[in-house]
């Protein structure tokens, strides 16, 4: 068998990896509720997720009316107190994920995560589902320092040297996923059941996935694309 075009996949976790909207929208919930705001519903929150914790809060409490620099600091705390302690009550794998990194690992495909969370949460949560150890590297939001998230191309450069260099691939479901992979360089692939702000083609991703099945498929027909 030939050998696969891509040595490391890169992953995003919320709303790619893993449907974290039951707990993402508790967290937040508990936040408003102190702040005796109206309450949110999971597709309410779903296209705030994406920039971090602190911008899924500041875009909640200016749906519901604002928030003074002084109050928002002490719900921030609130949230991640919150979330923290319940970070994998209702988070779930989306379907065909685990048989996706089991295929991509057969193939000796190194993956890695690179989300915007914090990287201390995103170890925490899959650590509790049992994850953990299928990746590489993880690199979070606050990892490499303050203004080098996604979309900066910096921890998806970082992602390849920890992951021992080579040609890689992204998967995520929001513009900064696609736009930290466009800048690193590398083919950008958009899950269409993630947390999305818009339609997927919005996205302008190098090719899309309706379900993990696709995954392999599609990086073999990206082959000959971008690297």
């Amino acid at each position: 068998m030939a050998s696969f075009p891509f040595d490391i996949v890169g992953f995003d976790l919320d709303g790619t990896l893993l449907d974290t909207s039951a707990d993402l929208t508790a967290a937040v919930n508990h936040a408003l509720a102190a702040a005796e705001r109206p309450l949110l519903t999971s597709a309410d929150v779903v296209p705030m997720v994406g920039g971090g914790a602190k911008n899924m809060l500041r875009q909640a409490l200016d749906a519901t009316g604002g928030c003074p620099d002084d109050e928002f600091r002490r719900l921030y705390k609130l949230l991640l107190g919150h979330y923290e302690e319940h970070i994998a009550d209702g988070t779930r794998p989306f379907p065909g994920m685990i048989d996706a990194l089991d295929r991509l690992d057969a193939l000796g495909v190194t993956t890695a995560v690179v989300t915007n969370k914090f990287e201390g949460f995103a170890e925490k949560l899959l650590g509790a589902l049992g994850l953990r150890e299928r990746f590489a590297c993880l690199i979070g939001g606050d990892t490499m320092g303050k203004g080098f998230a996604k979309p900066h191309r910096a921890p998806i450069d970082e992602m390849i040297r920890r992951c021992g260099g080579g040609r890689a691939a992204f998967v995520g479901d929001s513009i900064y996923d696609m736009g930290a992979a466009r800048n690193a360089g590398v083919p950008a692939i958009a899950v269409s059941f993630g947390f999305l702000l818009g339609p997927v083609e919005d996205l302008r991703a190098d090719a899309v996935i309706d379900h993990f099945d696709e995954l392999v498929p599609t990086l073999l027909s990206l082959a000959n694309g971008p690297s």
